[in-house]
C-alpha cells in the first residue's frame, strides 16, 4: 500500500473508516455517561456524528453537536479544553499503538441537508430536474 493510504479514488482507507468508527463510538460512550469532570459539559447531550482520522491515525477529528443546538457556539471549545482528558478515556477502549489527537469541529450536516431540501424545492429546479 505504500505512503498514501488513501483509496485509488483519493478517500479514506478501510482502516481509516473503521479506526474512525472505534473512535466515534468510544466518544459518544464517554461523553453519554459523563465520564469527564466538567460540569459545563456535563450539562450537554453531545451527540458525535462522525469521527474522520488522518492517514497516519494520528489525527481524529469529530463532528460533534448539541442535542437541541442549545449551547452550540460554546460546544467545540468545551471540547477542546477538556481534550487531553477525552483522548485519555478514548484510549482505554481501543487498541491502537498511539493515541490521535482529538480535535472538534461543528457537525453541519443537517444544515447542508436542510440547504439541500430548499435548493430541490425551488420552482426552477424542481422544473429541471422534472424534465
Amino acid at each position: 500500500m505504500g505512503k498514501n493510504r488513501f483509496t485509488e479514488d483519493g478517500g479514506p482507507s478501510q482502516r481509516q473508516l473503521r479506526v474512525g468508527e472505534l473512535i466515534r463510538r468510544s466518544l459518544s460512550d464517554v461523553l453519554a455517561r459523563g465520564d469527564i469532570h466538567d460540569p459545563d459539559l456535563g450539562r450537554m447531550s453531545v451527540t458525535v456524528g462522525e469521527v474522520r482520522c488522518s492517514p497516519d491515525l494520528k489525527v481524529a477529528t469529530a463532528y460533534v453537536s448539541a442535542l437541541g443546538r442549545q449551547g452550540e457556539d460554546d460546544l467545540v471549545g468545551l471540547l477542546a479544553r477538556n481534550k487531553f482528558e477525552l483522548r485519555r478515556a478514548v484510549a482505554k477502549n481501543l487498541t491502537l499503538k498511539f493515541s490521535p489527537d482529538l480535535r472538534f469541529r461543528l457537525d453541519d450536516t443537517y444544515d447542508r441537508m436542510d440547504e439541500t431540501r430548499r435548493l430541490f424545492a425551488q420552482d426552477d429546479v424542481r422544473r429541471d430536474i422534472e424534465d
